[in-house]
């Protein structure tokens, strides 16, 4: 216990003040000190699209390396990876619903954030996992655009479920205050008469093809499979095909990273002033539930590797650890403009950036590492031969 503790505290002050830390810090220090800088949008904008094209470029290479067999072992971990962030905003919602004082629409959009995953903090855990030459499956990036899906359809089916029961056009719920049952669409007049045309309209207004575009192929989903794609044909071709480029996408990855940082640490900082008005169950649901979400992660990779017989890398848990722990503040945010404006557009993003972005890559990621090496030690895979 002693030596876990100490190796915990060897991790969490080497990672506390690595530059990519240092910088989220100094962003977080601007509107504290209330220094007059704003962070140019475009710039994050090209940062934002640069991260995801590198990381979907370097996931690619490294998948057209791959032998054969793997392929199989990571389409498996892909769909394990989607139900589980799944279950985690199901759990999320149930956590939310009745331990907090959120409306339910409120607490149906925040679940879908977390049973989402955040592209930022991904890269942020790659950056710290380099920097320590620890290593990890090449198809995660893939994970990543699988496992941000599932949050999206978890809000969708629950604010879905909701306007069937009442839900009012400024989202309140029956017993919540600011109720106006006037306000509840009519189900006849919206989806048409009879069984079947109700049936058919409710689905239809569940999925649509606009809505579908939206979860599917938003910005960065679309440059993620894109990097991925490209990455993996161009290796196809030979190392001497993507060697060129890989200055650009690999090797100016961490200084990238470090600026995107810079960024983020201002507006988690902004958005913490958002938490005033939600309570303190909800602070805390954001600081504690990517430690539960994490764990969760680390024991269903674990128990999928055993299944194998195959063991998988540090790197390769602490990343779906990282995936399972971390709430949207792009995909979802999205789809809730689109499909949900009746939500809080500021309680989700405060909790997924204001705490659980910032608690993630600070001590997080730490206590992800030594989690997944203490659950390899303890209960250790046996390779197949």
């Amino acid at each position: 216990m002693l030596d876990m503790l100490t190796e915990f505290w060897f991790n969490f002050r080497h990672n506390l003040f690595k530059p990519l830390l240092l910088f989220f810090y100094m962003g977080f220090s601007v509107p504290i000190l209330k220094v007059p800088f704003e962070f140019p949008h475009v710039l994050y904008q090209g940062l934002t699209m640069y991260l995801l094209i590198s990381i979907g470029w370097h996931g690619g290479e490294e998948l057209a390396a791959l032998p054969a067999g793997d392929f199989a072992r990571a389409g498996g971990f892909m769909v394990i990876g989607f139900a589980t962030n799944f279950v985690i905003g199901v759990v999320a919602y149930l956590i939310l619903r009745y331990f907090t004082k959120l409306r339910q629409i409120d607490a149906a959009t925040v679940s879908g954030y977390y049973g989402s995953d955040s592209a930022g903090t991904f890269v942020t855990c790659v950056g710290v996992l380099t920097a320590a030459k620890i290593s990890y499956a090449a198809y995660m990036p893939v994970m990543l655009a699988v496992m941000e899906v599932p949050g999206c359809l978890v809000a969708l089916f629950l604010v879905s479920r909701l306007r069937r029961t009442g839900m009012d056009s400024r989202g309140n719920m029956p017993g919540e205050p600011g109720y106006d049952k006037s306000t509840v669409p009519d189900p006849s007049a919206a989806h048409g008469h009879g069984n079947g045309d109700d049936a058919n309209g409710r689905f239809a207004s569940f999925i649509n093809w606009e809505l579908l575009h939206e979860v599917f192929l938003n910005p960065g989903l679309f440059l993620l499979f894109g990097g991925i794609f490209i990455g993996f044909v161009g290796r196809l071709q030979g190392e001497d095909v993507t060697k060129p480029d890989d200055p650009l996408f690999v090797t100016l990855f961490q200084g990238s990273l470090c600026l995107f940082l810079l960024e983020m640490g201002m507006t988690a900082c902004k958005r913490l002033k958002d938490l005033k008005t939600a309570g303190l169950p909800f602070i805390l649901f954001a600081i504690i539930g990517p430690n539960v979400f994490a764990t969760l992660g680390i024991f269903v990779a674990h128990g999928y590797s055993m299944f194998l017989g195959q063991p998988f890398d540090q790197g390769t848990y602490v990343l779906f650890s990282v995936l399972c722990a971390a709430a949207s503040y792009i995909a979802v945010p999205a789809v809730q403009r689109l499909a949900i404006p009746e939500a809080s557009p500021t309680l989700p993003l405060a909790a997924s950036l204001g705490c659980t972005f910032s608690y993630n890559v600070t001590i997080g990621i730490p206590i992800y590492m030594q989690i997944a090496k203490a659950v390899m030690d303890h209960f250790p895979v046996t390779a197949v031969s």
